[in-house]
């Protein structure tokens, strides 16, 4: 299921997860990886998955600069092209969600349909509410059970926990040579992206989208009891309203959780129906 390719100058890691056609090629959050879509290729979706770390995350290359949106795009496309893949059902999470979009909009002729996964127009104070994720990757932590210890207390999680969530921060972190981890993202690489990312003008592109959209929409707390979602309900209608052939499916969790277990069934028969 490891698979290395070189696209656009770098060298990226993807997870091939064999399956009926047409494939579904994912993109995952901000400062995720590719693991983070474990809970979806345990589920009953029977279609290949093909899940990328992006530049800067995972076990793909991380240059000094180069994150913009475009810069990613350009990645996605080699991508494609090196799997012989002309056309795909592209789908992400959260800020792969948002490069899903651009995507769709700047080459459409690459993209069949988009499966957005909590992401389009966000909050006015996202960055307060993703700062929580992003505060671990400049940390060095004494091992991997303490880095485990510490991702697991995030509020965010709320007490969830199984093995795919496991695989996916262990897929996050690297191990130093005097026993310490870190997480692989460099924090100036994300916070590069993250910054560009918001810079786009979101409802002129979105106006541009012409493919098929599902949004698969969490509305839990992303945080304590109390705390807003990621996208809250009126920035998903809001970013719905700019996209002219849409589905909309709640699932249930927040941000992360609907990611994994029986959410992440709900989201795959979700995809099954929209596909």
């Amino acid at each position: 299921m490891d698979r290395f390719i070189h696209s656009n100058g770098i060298q990226l890691h993807l997870l091939d997860h064999p399956g009926e056609e047409p494939p579904l090629v994912l993109l995952h959050g901000l400062s995720a990886n590719a693991h983070s879509f474990a809970g979806l290729a345990a589920s009953s979706l029977p279609n290949r998955l093909i899940a990328v770390d992006l530049r800067g995350r995972g076990r793909s290359d991380k240059p000094d600069t180069g994150y913009s949106l475009e810069d990613h795009a350009q990645d996605v496309l080699g991508l494609l092209d090196s799997l012989e893949l002309e056309q795909v059902i592209l789908g992400g999470h959260s800020y792969g969600g948002l490069l899903t979009l651009y995507m769709a909009a700047t080459y459409p002729e690459r993209v069949q349909k988009c499966v957005i996964i909590d992401s389009g127009l966000m909050a006015a104070n996202v960055r307060e509410l993703i700062k929580p994720s992003l505060d671990r990757l400049g940390q060095i932590l004494p091992s991997w059970e303490a880095y485990r210890e510490a991702v697991k207390a995030a509020p965010y999680w709320q007490g969830y926990w199984d093995d795919h969530v496991e695989a996916y921060y262990r897929a996050d972190v690297q191990t130093n040579e005097d026993g310490t981890v870190q997480a692989r993202s460099r924090p100036e690489a994300i916070a590069e992206a993250a910054e560009k990312g918001l810079m786009v003008d979101w409802p002129a592109l979105l106006g541009q989208v012409k493919q098929p959209v599902l949004m698969l929409h969490a509305l839990g707390s992303y945080g304590p009891p109390g705390a807003p979602a990621i996208v809250p309900l009126e920035k998903a209608q809001e970013t719905l309203s700019l996209l002219p052939n849409h589905a909309y499916v709640q699932i249930p969790g927040n941000h992360m959780t609907m990611m994994f277990g029986q959410n992440a069934e709900q989201m795959a028969q979700a995809i099954c129906a929209f596909i």
